[in-house]
């Protein structure tokens, strides 16, 4: 996934992508909101991290393009935590609020949530294949092929589904299923995992789900 980010202090535009590149996500860099437009014209990015306070373009106006324009969500940062603040960062359009200074950990968190729920938003049916997965009744088919999977199983499936031959990190996995606020260990993830694999294998064999070692997982199309 591609998020643009967008502040005026070098310093936390590069602290910003260190921690969302090891997190596996493709990140866009801008310094202001001029830049941060021109780059959406060669490409349209998941997400954007906008700073409020910028020279020129401030982040609210930015957010308001950014949402008129690519219909994008977008997580507003700020050195202000007043509720007015707070209040027309929202009607600018924006989806999360996070004040500095802020913990890289919790930035992770924040646009996980995000982009969990915009993806359940926007996307009914995903097509991967002969896969054909609908998130409104929870089935998975390949042609005349039907399949209910318990909750966490759908819930990863759709998540590798959603970007074939993308590499999820362990951690981006096990935040997007099971929350961020999971104290459980990787071996939950590991068993799903497993019986995933043995179901597509029963389903649509040429769909499968690949470790990418000391990374995580990405689901493949192989050619019949």
């Amino acid at each position: 996934m591609k998020i643009l980010v967008v502040d005026d202090d070098p310093h936390i535009l590069e602290l910003v992508n260190i921690h969302l590149t090891q997190a596996g996500y493709i990140v866009r860099k801008a310094a202001n909101g001029s830049e941060a437009l021109k780059l959406l014209e060669d490409e349209i990015p998941d997400l954007a991290v906008v700073d409020v306070m910028m020279p020129g373009m401030d982040g609210y106006t930015l957010t308001k393009t950014l949402r008129a324009e690519a219909d994008i969500p977008v997580l507003l940062l700020t050195a202000k935590g007043e509720l007015e603040d707070k209040e027309k960062g929202f009607l600018a359009g924006s989806d999360d609020y996070l004040v500095k200074p802020f913990e890289p950990k919790e930035l992770l968190f924040r646009i996980n949530a995000i982009l969990r729920r915009y993806d359940k938003a926007v996307d009914i049916l995903i097509k991967v294949g002969p896969l054909t997965i609908n998130r409104q009744s929870y089935e998975v088919s390949a042609g005349k092929k039907v399949i209910l999977l318990p909750l966490k199983e759908f819930e990863l499936l759709s998540v590798l589904a959603s970007r074939p031959n993308q590499v999820f990190t362990r951690e981006i996995l096990l935040e997007r299923v099971w929350g961020y606020d999971y104290e459980g260990d990787e071996q939950t993830l590991n068993v799903h995992i497993k019986r995933l694999r043995d179901k597509l294998k029963k389903l649509a064999e040429n769909v499968i789900i690949s470790t990418v070692r000391g990374v995580g997982y990405k689901l493949e199309v192989m050619k019949n």
